[in-house]
């Protein structure tokens, strides 16, 4: 019984834990705080904010702000554009999940950021981001598109 109940309290803390975000790895950017290969915590759960959590660190953008939601399992032309790809990440052939974030900042320039998502947490990162921007989620292609709406 006591096992039981342990085991459950475990599992709605894993759950708790792992609800509104995912894990993601920040592959690049405008932002000249991160560099790519960080790994970190893309978390939905505040109100106003899209939040990046990194390590002891925490880079927010308002939803409002926001302007585009890009998914895609390989970064397009556009994508290449605002980040620097390591020749490792581009000959790996395991099938990723990108997530492109594109903003206004408080100087009204356009911002970009570009995220690898962990493929247990894209969709429901797709659907929060959705129902905080009042946006839709672009999709690069129609296998993307099967990918990400599952």
């Amino acid at each position: 019984m006591l096992r039981r109940l342990a085991a459950g309290i475990l599992a709605a803390v894993a759950l708790l834990a792992s609800a509104g975000g995912g894990k993601v790895e920040y592959i690049g950017g405008t932002l000249m705080q991160f560099h790519g290969g960080q790994e970190g915590r893309l978390s939905t759960s505040d109100q106003r904010l899209l939040v990046f959590l990194f390590k002891d660190q925490r880079f927010g953008v308002a939803y409002e702000r926001i302007n585009l939601i890009e998914y895609g399992q390989k970064v397009n032309r556009r994508l290449a554009e605002a980040i620097l790809v390591s020749p490792l990440f581009l000959i790996s052939k395991s099938r990723k999940h990108f997530l492109t974030i594109g903003y206004r900042d408080e100087n009204d320039s356009q911002q970009a950021l570009v995220f690898r998502v962990d493929k247990n947490d894209v969709r429901m990162l797709l659907v929060s981001l959705e129902a905080r921007t009042g946006l839709r989620v672009q999709y690069q292609d129609e296998e993307a598109r099967k990918a990400g709406k599952g």
